[in-house]
């Protein structure tokens, strides 16, 4: 895991696992109206214009004063619990009432399968975005070492902070693509509940997505919401990396003053 060191930090492996993921949790909490915002842009299929015409969403603040008068500021969270345990239902709560509603409307209608759908982009997108977030956050980091003299080397979150963000917006703008196609892909077969949100699409796979994307919607339609999602990656990276460190600070700090009271008893 990024930032542990056995022979820098005094955590164990699991002390680590905890900090990064109460680090994960608290972060997921704090970015949630980020998210909110990206899925119904990347399922809007209308441009992100107020010049066209029947465009739910034109931009990051309209989109916010929209869904707060419309749905109330809870709708911010729309999805949030599936999105803590990284259920595929993430963005289909974005529609229904909540997590229950969803499942059970789902698996009535479509059967098991509905579960898997956007499954393929997923597999493809994850293990470069992973890798390419962690080595920018590396580089990023050894860069800093050098760049910053020896005597300046003081508020180390905050050097986390900003070279998880930087890693974070880097590797979200190279794999971005196939998150869009993902969210199209999960909420198919559910287009009576997307009506509200305009125009709706059917896709037959991967393939016909991406051409059918390129056909109606050009290029850009592959990054319809990728500024709330750069926001986003920006924040979530940042805050991951940052909360982790002190998390286990923290842990460190406690062990430290455990040790000290035992010396002293």
């Amino acid at each position: 895991m990024v930032g542990y060191d056995p022979e820098a930090k005094c955590v164990s492996t699991v002390e680590a696992a905890v900090a990064g993921s109460a680090s994960g949790l608290v972060t997921r909490v704090l970015i949630s109206p980020l998210d909110v915002i990206k899925i119904r842009f990347q399922l809007q299929i209308e441009q992100l214009s107020s010049k066209t015409p029947g465009a739910k969403y034109h931009g990051i603040s309209q989109a916010v004063q929209r869904i707060f008068q419309e749905e109330g500021l809870g709708a911010f969270w729309k999805g949030h619990v599936p999105a803590q345990l990284l259920s595929v239902g993430y963005g289909a709560v974005q529609i229904y009432r909540n997590l229950r509603h969803a499942v059970v409307t789902m698996y009535q209608t479509e059967g098991p399968r509905t579960f898997y759908r956007g499954l393929t982009p997923t597999i493809i997108a994850i293990f470069p975005y992973a890798g390419l977030q962690f080595s920018f956050y590396n580089i990023l980091q050894q860069f800093s070492e050098w760049a910053v003299p020896a005597e300046g080397k003081k508020g180390g979150n905050v050097k986390n902070l900003v070279c998880g963000s930087c890693a974070g917006i880097i590797s979200k703008t190279l794999t971005y693509p196939f998150d869009l196609f993902k969210k199209r892909l999960q909420v198919g077969g559910f287009e009576r509940a997307r009506a509200a949100f305009g125009q709706v699409r059917m896709y037959r796979g991967l393939l016909d997505c991406v051409r059918q994307i390129l056909r109606e919607e050009g290029p850009g339609g592959f990054f319809k919401g990728l500024s709330p999602s750069l926001l986003k990656a920006a924040v979530s990276t940042g805050l991951v990396f940052f909360w982790y460190e002190l998390f286990c600070s923290l842990l460190c700090a406690l062990k430290n003053t455990g040790s000290t009271t035992r010396k002293e008893g």
